[in-house]
């Protein structure tokens, strides 16, 4: 510990005084986005507000809101407020664990009901002061949206459980339309950035979900210190343990005493690897600069079950009839935001 004290009163971890030491950076123009009001968006919106309830979408101020909830998905966040784990790259507190609310499943799923959504992904800290992790709330919330909202996709991105083949196995019993977990960052970088997690048992732990017949995904995060070549690799293992769908996107630093970037990597990059993956073997990717694991969730889904020859339902139809991804690289391009400028990692103004 250091005697820097953090804006909220305790004493700075050594990793966040040495991040702090590191100006925020400035974001590049690709980095912009457009809000793009329709009348689904404020619909949802409008019902969100006065049912008062709680998506990660608004309370995070995600800048894809619009586009998500204008094909009615959304994600929510469970599990309480503070993670018993710390991640250099999250901006989620990590503390003393709140009180294990055992009818937050049914809250949720009467939000989800609420906002007649299409597709929920609900992801959630980490509890490893429980002895499954947090694994029956998860699997409780996604067996009370399908039986509250028949029909609604749900997504869940659970942390890894230590590898309790148990809690595994209690997640897999719920049988969501998708099982997430997310890998983030290469075996080089990991333990610095993952310290609580293990690259292995991550990719083990896709891996089982495949096996128990669920459709996989995970997420890639670039500008955290990999080189290219990690990047290829790390889609490779992801292919060899059996992972469906993938998203790759840009590290984006909540605050100075989160991990400096090191690199703004420039949408025809994504592109590449997007199409890297897709050649690897990977059914389904979506790959930009601001795409977010939960980013048109619903879309991607459908995307790896047309992919992988699998009926979709008469009555989730509507997510496989292609909406907007304007974070998708190729969109940017298209749009003219092809990255042009100096990719120099400078100071905020």
């Amino acid at each position: 510990m250091t005697s820097t004290i953090a804006p909220e009163g305790r004493r700075l971890l050594r990793v966040e005084a040495r991040n702090a030491q590191t100006p925020i950076e400035r974001k590049p123009t690709w980095l912009r986005t457009r809000a793009v009001v329709s009348e689904t968006y404020e619909e949802v919106r409008g019902m969100v507000r006065a049912k008062k309830l709680h998506t990660v979408c608004a309370e995070a101020n995600c800048p894809n809101v619009y586009e998500c909830w204008n094909d009615r998905e959304a994600s929510f966040l469970i599990g309480g407020e503070m993670c018993t784990r710390r991640c250099d790259f999250c901006d989620i507190a990590t503390g003393r664990p709140t009180t294990y609310d055992e009818d937050e499943p049914r809250r949720v799923a009467a939000s989800v009901a609420e906002m007649r959504l299409r597709y929920a992904t609900v992801t959630g800290v980490a509890r490893d002061d429980r002895p499954d992790g947090g694994a029956w709330l998860y699997a409780e919330v996604a067996r009370q949206i399908h039986a509250q909202l028949p029909g609604c996709g749900v997504e869940l991105l659970v942390p890894d459980f230590r590898g309790n083949r148990d809690a595994l196995e209690e997640v897999f019993s719920s049988r969501p339309e998708v099982f997430a977990h997310n890998l983030e960052t290469v075996p080089r970088i990991f333990h610095r950035i993952r310290p609580a997690f293990s690259y292995e048992r991550s990719l083990s732990v896709l891996e089982q979900a495949s096996d128990a017949g669920l459709l996989t995904k995970s997420n890639l995060i670039l500008g955290m210190g990999e080189t290219r070549q990690e990047t290829e690799d790390a889609i490779h293992a992801l292919v060899g343990h059996k992972v469906d769908i993938l998203t790759i996107t840009q590290y984006m630093r909540p605050s100075k005493l989160h991990h400096p970037i090191d690199r703004w990597v420039k949408p025809q990059e994504f592109v590449e690897l997007a199409a890297f993956a897709q050649q690897e073997g990977i059914p389904a990717v979506m790959s930009g600069p601001m795409v977010r694991s939960s980013y048109r969730s619903g879309l991607l889904w459908s995307r790896a079950m047309k992919a992988k020859g699998r009926p979709i339902p008469a009555q989730m139809a509507a997510l496989a009839q292609e909406g907007t991804a304007r974070q998708e690289a190729a969109s940017l391009i298209a749009r003219g935001l092809a990255g042009d400028e100096p990719t120099d990692v400078t100071p905020r103004a």
